[in-house]
């Protein structure tokens, strides 16, 4: 089966600090720069989930989301997954991980966007500090019941909070009913 512009060469349109538009034949798609990947932790503890709320500018208003982060960001480029996502537990949400794995690497948007992430699965929790990120982050950390998972996603969205698709590893089960 032939897939249209599979040779085609790529193409760098621009070029910035954290991302590249490219193409590669009729297709237009955003990667990011100097081979930077990411990190999403799903963190569990005790019944609860950690999710983070936090503005993003695309989007022009805030998004609840995983806690998430950059690996290798830091100027480590020797960084891996678990210790980026250790690290980025901690910045965002005041939470160390007694126990951290990789679940697996995922896609988000692979229509536009060839970016991937490894999703890691926290536990063994421990409030270490209060969370909230670096700078003028201002990330809102929320412990949230997985029993209320699908009603607390709803509130928020009522709220006119954008809802992160990775959230939907929360609310798979309920919308399958």
């Amino acid at each position: 089966m032939s897939v249209p512009d599979h040779d085609a060469p790529v193409e760098t349109m621009w070029e910035g600090r954290f991302i590249v538009a490219r193409r590669r034949g009729r297709w237009e798609y955003v990667s990011r720069a100097r081979g930077i990947r990411a990190a999403v932790i799903l963190a569990v503890d005790k019944g609860d989930v950690l999710l983070v709320e936090q503005y993003r500018v695309p989007l022009g208003r805030a998004c609840l989301e995983l806690p998430a982060g950059l690996v290798g960001d830091e100027d480590d480029a020797d960084e891996d997954s678990l210790a980026a996502a250790a690290r980025e537990l901690e910045e965002e949400t005041g939470y160390r991980a007694g126990r951290i794995e990789a679940v697996g690497e995922f896609h988000s948007s692979p229509g536009m966007v060839s970016e991937s992430f490894t999703l890691v699965k926290a536990g063994a929790l421990e409030q270490v500090g209060a969370g909230g990120g670096e700078g003028d982050e201002n990330i809102i950390v929320h412990r949230v019941p997985i029993a209320t998972i699908a009603a607390f996603v709803a509130a928020k969205r009522a709220e006119g909070v954008a809802i992160d698709v990775k959230l939907l590893l929360l609310l798979g089960g309920s919308l399958l009913d």
